[in-house]
């Protein structure tokens, strides 16, 4: 390795570290186990842990197939549907809150249907969600397209070969190959659902114990209590390291 590289990777790694170590420096200690455990800190955790496990499982569900879709399909126009899929990764996410809003909001083509059948999307937890999965979905159908791409496709052709139908082998041949990058992929749509801010502030607002997630109650407490909100960021970055430590190194490295 080119010794060159060592001071811009050691810049980079501080303009990673420093300000979160930075955090440490304006906790107050005393104060910090009340803090932590306010109704507002645990309300904010626990719907964050929900809406995120559920944002994930349904990109999951969803993006799962997608990937296959765009990595697997021969149609027309794939590179136009790659890039929309991408989208989300480089709007704005009070853009997509936006977008949400206007397509499932009352007066919107999709949300006018719903208040017909007497349902309502904005403002309740199942925006959060959708909110959620909107802007992390993409890092789940990245990763896996990405696996599958890069893997082998005679496996399949030889399966279909041997006779296998399209669902057996998807499941003995396609699912295993995904397999490496899913430990990965899974954990960055949880990691991004559990930030996400722009998105679910637009589309879901914040209220407490229905919408207010925990970045959403860090920027609101910000005004008001700046040791609540840091103690809040400190509890977001520690969640945040927890799930990555869980997945364990090697599935966030896509090493299986």
């Amino acid at each position: 390795m080119p010794g060159v590289l060592w001071l811009p990777a050691v810049l980079a790694l501080a303009l990673i570290v420093l300000p979160v170590l930075g955090l440490l420096t304006r906790v107050d200690a005393a104060r910090l186990p009340a803090l932590l455990s306010s109704p507002a800190a645990l309300d904010a955790l626990n719907l964050s842990v929900r809406t995120s496990f559920v944002a994930t499982a349904l990109s999951l569900v969803l993006g799962g197939p997608l990937a296959v879709v765009l990595a697997r399909a021969r149609l027309r126009g794939l590179r136009v549907l790659r890039a929309v899929v991408l989208l989300p990764l480089v709007l704005p996410p009070v853009v997509g809150g936006l977008a949400l809003l206007y397509l499932l909001g009352r007066t919107g083509p999709v949300g006018g249907l719903i208040d017909l059948a007497g349902l309502r999307l904005p403002y309740t937890t199942a925006a959060v969600v959708l909110a959620q999965t909107f802007v992390a979905m993409p890092f789940l159908v990245v990763g896996l397209e990405g696996a599958l791409r890069s893997a082998d496709a005679r496996y399949e052709q030889v399966a279909a070969t041997l006779g296998a139908g399209p669902w057996l082998t998807f499941r003995r041949v396609t699912v295993p190959l995904l397999l490496p990058a899913l430990g990965s992929s899974v954990v960055l749509t949880f990691a991004r659902a559990l930030g996400e801010f722009g998105a679910t502030i637009t589309f879901a607002g914040s209220l407490q114990g229905t919408t207010r997630t925990l970045p959403l109650a860090i920027y609101t407490t910000a005004q008001s209590d700046v040791d609540a909100a840091v103690a809040m960021s400190l509890l977001l970055v520690v969640l945040a390291l927890l799930v990555i430590g869980l997945a364990g190194t090697k599935a966030v490295e896509g090493r299986g």
